[in-house]
């Protein structure tokens, strides 16, 4: 497999330091409010990553953290802790929102059909670890203690922006936030590493430390939570491109100044899922959920295929237009997969060259637009049904779309019609009623409702989508 290393801006043969097995680490959420989809567009695709790597055959250990405490609105570590801004929006205690939001970003993964991490660890229970690393920093002259915080100094470094393929401009401190200098700071790329004293005198989780009673900063946790459950030789970190600076520059510098060799050989950024007016942010008011799609009536897998349409390393832009054409190429690909034959026997020789043709697709810098449309040459090649099920099946382990589940459940619901009823009028309607919930026209979508049901015929919503019987 070769994939691109933003730390060497290269594709590269994927190695991994020991054979056979791969050390994954994948920045978690800020569980503060829901997660948008532009931030589930990363974990959709590393978790493409993760299903490919183990679909090749290798051992994957991914640790992901959930941050609930910490974490600034600013890359200068300054701003609002975004943990306490959610607590204070919803008259809650901050461990109330992190445990409401840390569930909430879990049903939206398993809705996307995104694999829970071997480790899930939250920032909370890491403290005696900051404190040991942060000890050490101190101690071997690359952290320092000013104006009630602990800082990391930067100018002991030899390389700094270790991903200088971004704008440099961009880069400076606190740019994209409009904030202010820390005048504590000797050098102004530094950053915090523990805080006793910050903007705000009412955070409400602090630890004892030998600098005060605090919090630690933001960057601190990943490196600590990686190298407690992965050791200190990471092969893959991944995260969503606006993470590359400052938060894994940031967990490069303290992670080998702390170890005293380079740390993680790999690094894998997602980039940005736009709209018409550009990145999608919560900041921006542009906040669309996985529940906000669901009520409109598509099937949160039909925003996955969207994402794997595109390559990673591309921005998306999105459109209820471009997810309607994703909608309609979802539900063509089931009604086709639904018509195969169920019977013969698969001839595992004959599916030899197919998924060579998808390893290779997979093996190019994880090609997921090619991936899919191997679903498509698979299904209009010269194999046999039950070969194209086969091979369906088997490149589903990765795309992670759930097409023989749904073909199944779709089979299932024409086979359940009534005597004298036509299948088709009643998808038909079925189609109707979803558009009629997506337009929220609640009263059209009740009406065909009840007019099936008049005529013994039940509706199941599922999340594989609607389905029927005779009641």
């Amino acid at each position: 497999m070769k994939l691109y290393n933003s730390l060497s801006h290269e594709k590269e043969e994927f190695k991994t330091y020991e054979p056979g097995k791969v050390s994954m680490y994948t920045c978690g959420p800020t569980v503060y409010h829901f997660a948008h989809i532009g931030n589930l567009r990363s974990y959709i695709m590393e978790d493409v990553l993760e299903k490919a790597l183990r679909w090749e055959g290798y051992e994957v250990k991914r640790v992901m953290n959930i941050t609930d405490v910490g974490h600034l609105s600013s890359d200068a570590d300054t701003g609002e802790d975004k943990m306490l801004k959610g607590a204070r929006r919803e008259h809650k205690t901050v461990l109330e929102i992190a445990q409401f939001y840390t569930d909430a970003f879990f049903d939206d993964c398993k809705k996307l059909n995104i694999k829970y991490p071997d480790v899930v660890q939250p920032a909370t229970g890491m403290i005696d670890s900051y404190i040991k690393v942060i000890t050490k920093l101190m101690d071997t002259g690359y952290a320092y203690f000013a104006g009630g915080n602990v800082y990391f100094d930067t100018s002991k470094l030899k390389k700094y922006y270790v991903f200088n393929d971004h704008d440099v401009e961009a880069l400076e401190v606190g740019v994209r936030d409009s904030v202010e200098e820390d005048p504590n700071k000797r050098n102004k790329n530094d950053f915090v590493l523990w805080f006793t004293k910050s903007k705000f005198e009412d955070q409400a989780l602090k630890w004892d430390s030998p600098w005060g009673v605090g919090y630690p900063g933001w960057h601190i946790e990943c490196s600590c939570i990686s190298m407690k459950f992965l050791g200190e030789h990471l092969d893959l970190h991944c995260g969503g491109i606006d993470n590359a600076f400052p938060h894994h520059t940031n967990e490069i510098a303290q992670s080998e100044s702390y170890l005293g060799h380079p740390w993680c050989s790999h690094w894998f950024h997602v980039h940005h899922l736009n709209t018409a007016s550009g990145k999608m942010s919560k900041s921006k008011g542009e906040f669309l959920t996985v529940s906000l799609l669901e009520e409109k009536g598509y099937d949160p897998l039909v925003y996955r295929l969207f994402c794997l349409q595109s390559h990673y390393r591309k921005a998306l832009t999105f459109s209820w237009e471009n997810l309607d054409n994703a909608a309609a190429a979802y539900d063509k690909l089931v009604r086709r997969i639904a018509a195969l034959s169920r019977e013969g026997t698969a001839d595992a020789a004959a599916q030899g060259p197919w998924r060579t043709q998808f390893r290779e697709v997979l093996d190019n810098d994880l090609n997921t637009s090619l991936a899919v449309t191997a679903l498509y040459d698979v299904l209009k090649a010269d194999l046999s049904d039950a070969d194209k099920r086969a091979l369906i099946g088997d490149f589903d382990r990765v795309l992670g779309l759930e097409l023989l589940e749904h073909a199944a459940a779709l089979s299932e619901g024409e086979k359940a019609a009534p005597a004298g009823e036509d299948a088709g009028e009643i998808e038909n309607l079925i189609a109707q009623r979803a558009q009629a919930k997506k337009d929220k026209n609640w009263a059209e979508a009740d009406r065909i409702r009840d007019a099936l049901k008049a005529r013994g015929i039940e509706l199941i919503d599922t999340k594989e989508g609607t389905t029927w019987k005779k009641a």
